[in-house]
């Protein structure tokens, strides 16, 4: 529950940067460090340190994961053209929510209870799912520049830097001043 709370404020800040640097950087970054973290939330599990699991949880739930947890609502739909967004996007969702919900039956068939190193082997499968997102993420191209129409097509050129940063800017004045009016 605490790696919940800071996690949505957390969240805004991440998705503000993933608009200035890119989909990609944050989404990567978050999967590979929360994967290499969670070798030393599973091992304080296992050593039975509360204060460490709770301060683990903390920095790779609540801050770290969120990397990649706030930016992928935009960045994997962005991959895709408008007519294919939402199912290619509810597809792709459930079907690795259904290997996510597997992956506890997996890790009690490798590291059942009692066995050694349970924390080196489940974190293990762990970091390399999250080496797999990472390597996905960047194989595919950066959307955070895209115009929306040209979304999911292969050949879409990015706005220019500039331009986007004035736009973006625009739109964060626009924003305020109507937050202001209300």
């Amino acid at each position: 529950m605490l790696g919940n709370i800071l996690a949505v404020l957390v969240i805004p800040y991440v998705g503000n940067l993933s608009d200035r640097i890119g989909r990609k950087p944050p989404i990567i970054v978050g999967a590979l460090v929360s994967g290499l973290l969670s070798f030393v939330y599973l091992y304080a599990i296992s050593i039975r340190n509360v204060p460490l699991a709770i301060g683990m949880s903390l920095l790779m739930w609540g801050i770290v994961y969120q990397g990649y947890n706030a930016t992928f609502p935009s960045f994997y739909p962005e991959l895709f053209r408008t007519r294919n967004r939402v199912s290619a996007m509810a597809i792709s969702q459930n079907i690795g929510t259904t290997i996510t919900a597997l992956l506890p039956a997996l890790f009690a068939a490798v590291a059942p209870p009692g066995s050694a190193n349970v924390w080196l082997t489940v974190g293990a499968i762990a970091f390399a799912v999250t080496v797999l997102a990472a390597l996905a993420a960047m194989s595919a191209r950066e959307t955070y520049r895209i115009h929306m129409d040209d979304l999911g097509k292969p050949d879409a050129v990015p706005v220019d830097k500039q331009e986007y940063d004035r736009l973006r800017e625009q739109t964060m004045v626009d924003a305020r001043m109507a937050k202001a009016a209300a």
